[in-house]
């Protein structure tokens, strides 16, 4: 067998799959991308169960076939490859690919297709279109929030909801939340209705999808169990969800708040960048202290030393002081692109509301921190 294909073409089509690989994987042949070739197609798919992506590309093909290839091995060496034609040569009864690119060849053990999973990328229900510059926001706005520890599975993911006209996506860790709702949606998918949580893994390969399409409508089916979905009939993801109850997020949310101030985030944000500086490296805790027409920022290093800096501000509700986590402020602030920002807020302890009127479509929370 066969095939001629540009080098730049392949080596962007083998970079889009890579990241699905898992380097720890006790069986060898998921390290392996299986490649089938027929009618002037090449599919490159490559899975750790979970997660699985297939590419498209074109190629002159002598006949079809497939075969598995090692797939860090191959897109190393497509990186160092000149943007030329490849020449690419299947031996089957060797299990050999001969690789040709101008005066530059390799010759690369293959593994049967046979031994690689099967795999599925179509459901049969009804399909749901939505911007990939929607799924854009949506990933850039809350994924911050997802949470990394591990021992709280529901929590290392994307929460996905339909209700009513909109598509609601949330993340939270337990000390914060990130929500955004995407309005004028439609859907038949009871799947979506009750709710489904899209793992961190699978959200950073939907983001590569959505990156690749920035202009493009991104196709998604759903059923019980994964999620598939589609771009320009040549980008293909399939996701496992993560099998478990999403917490009752809702509950985290106050339901009114006594105190709002408006701040320029420009402004909040440089002043949180210095003085996180002199905070602890482990709590990274600074400290907000709330009086009459400015706020306080100040940071306390038992090693290193005091910072202090002070807002001018529109204030007049009750002097408090609250406890933050300095990378948890600048997350919500480097997401939101916007001029002004409004705290909401009970008391020292109660959660604290981040949102803006330039964007109301998000809703961020930040829980107090002890200092």
């Amino acid at each position: 067998m066969n095939i001629s294909i540009q080098a730049n073409l392949l080596r962007d089509g083998i970079n889009k799959i890579l990241t699905v690989i898992d380097k720890k994987s006790s069986r060898p042949i998921l390290t392996n991308c299986l490649i089938n070739a027929e009618n002037n197609k090449l599919e490159l798919i490559a899975t750790d169960l979970e997660v699985t992506a297939k590419v498209i590309l074109k190629a002159d093909i002598s006949e079809q076939g497939s075969f598995c290839i090692h797939t860090k091995n191959l897109a190393d060496i497509l990186r160092e490859l000149p943007d030329n034609l490849l020449n690419i040569n299947i031996d089957r009864t060797k299990n050999l690919l001969e690789l040709n690119c101008k005066n530059i060849s390799y010759s690369l053990l293959t593994t049967s297709s046979e031994e690689y999973p099967h795999l599925n990328f179509e459901n049969s229900s009804k399909q749901m279109n939505i911007k990939s510059s929607d799924i854009l926001s949506i990933i850039q706005k809350t994924s911050h929030a997802i949470s990394l520890d591990e021992t709280r599975i529901n929590l290392n993911g994307i929460y996905f909801q339909q209700l009513e006209t909109k598509l609601r996506a949330v993340a939270i860790d337990g000390h914060r939340l990130a929500l955004i709702d995407l309005f004028d949606f439609s859907s038949e998918n009871e799947s979506l209705s009750d709710g489904v949580i899209v793992p961190k893994k699978g959200i950073a390969e939907l983001k590569k999808l959505a990156d690749s399409y920035s202009d493009s409508t991104i196709n998604f089916a759903l059923d019980e169990s994964f999620l598939y979905i589609s771009a320009n009939d040549e980008y293909f993801l399939s996701i496992r969800l993560i099998a478990r109850e999403y917490p009752k997020y809702q509950t985290v949310i106050p339901s009114k708040t006594s105190y709002a101030i408006t701040l320029d985030r420009n402004t909040l944000l440089n002043s949180v960048r210095r003085i996180r500086l002199l905070s602890n490296e482990k709590t990274n805790g600074i400290k907000v202290t709330f009086a009459a027409n400015e706020i306080q920022l100040s940071a306390n290093h038992p090693s290193l030393g005091h910072a202090n800096e002070i807002i001018p501000v529109s204030y007049d509700g009750a002097e408090m002081e609250i406890g933050f986590n300095a990378k948890y402020m600048l997350d919500v602030l480097n997401v939101l692109e916007v001029n002004e920002i409004i705290f909401e807020f009970n008391n020292e302890i109660s959660p604290v509301i981040v949102r803006s009127n330039e964007e109301e479509s998000f809703l961020g929370i930040i829980m107090p921190l002890k200092i």
